[in-house]
């Protein structure tokens, strides 16, 4: 607000006004997050909008939320976070009836905090494709499309994640270049490396939709390279032409229980 001609605060304007389909950012997350929701506001019934993030898996990727955009969370805010995913795996990432997961310390209902016991009783009834609680030592072998979580908990999996990734090629890094046999190996294995490389290369993700606000938002890594800008730009374009505003506010009018948990 100190600085409203900032380029983040003009280019939600922009959204707003209609003069841009959509914002791509690789700015601070905290004032894109405060930019959005003074430029653009919340779309009605949601109470807190999330951040959500493709992640590599076995055989795919799924869609985790929220990843920092909110610390503290209720149970309600969980469920408007599955219902968004929802929406966002149906139309951006075209599967017809996402399988809804929540991130638990045991697969059992009676596993979890508070939150997460919670959680579980209310994705239950929220007549999503809910398949319950998803261990972290499952989530990358396509238990489920979408993952919702509170932001601090998805914040710590995600640089978690990078960390194991980044350690990961390192110590790959290291051995090859122990001995001439190593270095052969690693040469007859470069195409393969390299595919392995590429999914888990943050570069490849495109950033982080802002989900529940009134206008697309996408926000790209702090350490984004030219790469990593293109795939935020590449994938702003394809959230910008789904219509998911619309399609979140449809849902919400279709869910009513679930858009009524603002209060």
């Amino acid at each position: 607000r100190s600085k409203p001609d900032n380029s983040m605060s003009v280019g939600m304007r922009l959204v707003r006004a209609g003069k841009a389909d959509g914002i791509v950012t690789a700015g601070n997350t905290g004032a894109a997050l405060a930019a959005a929701l003074f430029e653009l506001g919340r779309i009605e019934g949601i109470r807190r909008p999330a951040l959500a993030t493709l992640m590599p898996g076995v055989s795919g990727s799924y869609l985790l939320l929220d990843i920092g955009a909110n610390a503290d969370c209720r149970p309600q805010d969980l469920v408007q976070f599955a219902l968004m995913g929802h929406v966002y795996a149906k139309r951006v990432l075209g599967i017809a009836s996402p399988r809804i997961g929540l991130v638990s310390n045991g697969e059992e209902e009676s596993k979890g905090n508070e939150l997460t016991k919670e959680a579980h009783i209310l994705l239950r009834g929220s007549g999503l494709n809910f398949v319950g609680n998803v261990e972290g030592k499952d989530l990358p072998n396509g238990l489920a499309d979408v993952v919702v979580t509170d932001g601090f908990t998805g914040n710590v999996m995600i640089k978690t994640s990078e960390g194991v990734a980044s350690m990961i090629l390192e110590i790959l890094k290291r051995e090859i270049d122990r001995s001439w046999r190593a270095k052969l190996g690693g040469l007859l294995l470069r195409p393969t490396l390299k595919a392995a490389v590429a999914h888990l290369d943050y570069t490849e993700v495109g950033g982080a939709p802002l989900l529940g606000v009134r206008g697309v938002v996408l926000v790209g890594h702090g350490r984004s390279n030219a790469k990593a800008i293109a795939s935020l730009i590449s994938a702003g374009a394809r959230v910008a032409r789904q219509g998911l505003v619309a399609a979140i506010a449809d849902g919400l009018k279709e869910n009513a229980s679930i858009g009524n948990q603002v209060a």
